[in-house]
């Protein structure tokens, strides 16, 4: 439950922050009236990716056993590309995030309406498309049958909407290139776990091999259905049993991506250890 409401919370609160520095900017130049324009781009963004949420839970539905292990695993593996790129471009681009957001609407402006919505649209929907997915993916990874995993994601994507409206009163004082550091880096551990998931159901639909050629069993030890196999389950998408595969896997992702990740930038310039901190713009 708690990686899935990592997802949701890191997921939302993008969103929110740009929801908040389009409106905020707007309220401060006086173009009230381009709020409007704003609020229907995010609302189709909002519904597209309802929409696509939908379509995946309800649509392999109808497939069969195969076919729908062969979707789950080409969506996780296409949902930890996404993210991984995601929590990179979000790692450089935090600090400037406000700047280009202006930049993108005062270019919308001068063109119209239309502009503005597919500003708002373009804005809200990448990130709404990316969270249907990785959620999608996330959720069927680490489900027990039971609501817990979505009931995660709604619970982070409710506190997302609390802290952007915080950042957006002004009440609320937040670093964000820190806090998307190590938010991405969590993040990338439960990528790791869904990718590997991802592999093991192309095993089990047949594209891929190996699937009785277990890298180890512990099931006796860290029993799937115990509370702490289950928290296992929830937070890293651990398996008691994984392929061999699995595990080269989630080695060859995990350990060079984190490191990558972790490292000081290209200019020398390691992670400030005492920040400034952001206020709502």
């Amino acid at each position: 439950m708690f990686a899935n409401y990592l997802i949701g919370l890191r997921e939302g609160l993008e969103a929110s922050l740009v929801v908040c520095i389009l409106i905020a900017y707007l309220v401060k130049t006086e173009r009230r009236d381009a709020l409007k324009p704003i609020w229907i781009g995010i609302a189709v963004a909002v519904g597209l990716a309802l929409g696509f949420g939908c379509a995946l839970e309800f649509g392999s539905q109808e497939l069969t056993f195969e076919a729908q292990e062969a979707l789950g695993g080409s969506l996780s593996i296409v949902a930890v590309g996404l993210v991984t790129w995601m929590v990179f471009w979000m790692r450089r681009t935090a600090r400037h995030l406000k700047a280009d957001l202006h930049g993108k609407l005062d270019a919308a402006l001068q063109m119209g309406t239309g502009a503005l919505v597919a500003t708002a649209f373009l804005a809200v929907g990448r990130e709404g498309l990316e969270t249907s997915l990785f959620v999608w993916t996330s959720v069927r990874a680490s489900s027990d049958g039971t609501e817990g995993p979505l009931i995660g994601v709604l619970l982070g994507i409710a506190t997302a909407v609390v802290l952007g409206y915080l950042f957006y009163r002004g009440a609320l004082r937040i670093n964000l290139a820190k806090f998307f550091t190590w938010t991405g880096a969590m993040l990338v551990v439960v990528a790791a776990g869904v990718l590997a998931y991802g592999f093991h159901d192309l095993q089990e639909a047949d594209f891929l091999p190996g699937l009785t050629n277990k890298a180890f069993d512990i099931s006796e030890t860290i029993p799937p259905d115990s509370w702490y196999g289950t928290l296992l389950k929830g937070v890293f998408n651990f398996q008691p049993d994984p392929t061999v595969l699995q595990v080269v896997v989630w080695s060859l992702y995990l350990v060079p991506t984190l490191a990558f990740f972790l490292a000081p930038s290209r200019s020398g310039e390691a992670r400030p250890k005492t920040p400034a901190p952001v206020r709502a713009p």
